[in-house]
């Protein structure tokens, strides 16, 4: 903190309180009308020497926990200074696997004012810390309208998979006057969803989506492939054919499918070892199954010489 407690308490309240609607001049109430034990964030982050602090106390001689009591009205409230952004950074990976140094890295580097991050995958609709992330850019702006609030992310994915999604997310960056910056990426820099911007995510989105097509494409290519190869992938079968074979003739003989399942062991997999359960048995004879490929065995004479017969001359009396 650039400024003393005691400092930093006037400087804020030459403020009023976005949140809790505290006229300049007297600390921040709680919702029971009594003097609030902090000066509210909305409210703090309006003075530029105290963006960066996570709390301001409020002074013992203002009375925390007390009945509030209005302060006195000052005449003039000077205008918040826009000279520096605030950015909040947003981190993500789809998987514990992936790291996230290089990504908090960057956004430190940037100078982020907060950063968020979380490893979900882009699948999950709701990801917390995005929405908290938004959240805290949108009180932000509505605290300080004049001053610039940044989005900060190191690359567009981190943000959504289809272009659905990143239209909705531009909307709502586009009502809330918050811009966007990316680190990575063809299109690197700051877009102010206003004016050119707004046709900067339209394209976007459109190139997002051509690109989720492009993978999906090459992954159902690789699945066909693999398939022609009899590669199907999926977990390996619980009953082979070995002892599909043994459960149908077993079941031939009249024995009840329960008694065949107490028979049959598991070879593979982390079941092995154990009894199929009874539905992957029903399963498995109820499956239509493959003949088998045998092969033809003659016996007496060759092809060659049924098709020619030998003739006798009758004998000699």
């Amino acid at each position: 903190m650039d400024l003393a407690p005691d400092q930093a308490a006037l400087a804020v309240e030459r403020h009023d309180c976005p949140n809790c609607d505290a006229p300049a001049g007297s600390a921040c109430r709680t919702r029971g009308g009594k003097t609030a034990a902090k000066y509210h964030t909305p409210r703090f982050v309006l003075v530029p020497a105290l963006r960066e602090e996570l709390e301001i106390p409020v002074p013992a001689d203002r009375l925390p926990g007390r009945a509030w009591k209005q302060g006195p009205a000052l005449a003039v409230v000077p205008a918040p200074r826009t000279e520096r952004p605030i950015r909040i950074g947003y981190a993500r990976t789809s998987t514990a696997r992936q790291e996230l140094a290089s990504q908090l890295e960057a956004l430190h580097r940037a100078e982020c004012h907060k950063v968020f991050k979380e490893q979900i995958s882009t699948r999950v609709k709701v990801r917390p810390e995005l929405e908290k992330a938004l959240a805290l850019a949108y009180q932000f702006k509505e605290a300080a309208p004049e001053t610039p609030v940044i989005f900060t992310v190191h690359e567009l994915k981190r943000l959504a998979r289809n272009a659905a999604e990143l239209m909705t997310l531009s909307a709502e960056l586009q009502a809330g006057g918050i811009q966007l910056e990316l680190f990575t990426g063809p299109l690197t820099g700051i877009y102010d969803p206003n004016g050119m911007g707004a046709m900067f995510f339209a394209v976007l989105a459109v190139a997002g989506q051509i690109e989720r097509n492009y993978i999906r494409e090459k992954t159902l290519e690789g699945q066909a492939t693999a398939a022609a190869k009899g590669n199907h992938g999926g977990r390996p079968k619980v009953i082979d054919d070995d002892m599909l074979t043994f459960a149908v003739a077993l079941k031939n003989k009249g024995v009840p499918v329960p008694e065949i399942a107490k028979k049959l062991v598991i070879k593979t997999g982390k079941n092995a070892g154990k009894n199929p359960s009874l539905a992957s048995l029903y399963r498995a004879l109820a499956e239509p199954r493959k003949p088998r490929r045998t092969t033809a065995y003659h016996c007496g004479p060759s092809p060659s010489a049924s098709a020619s017969p030998r003739t006798r001359s009758p004998p000699k009396r």
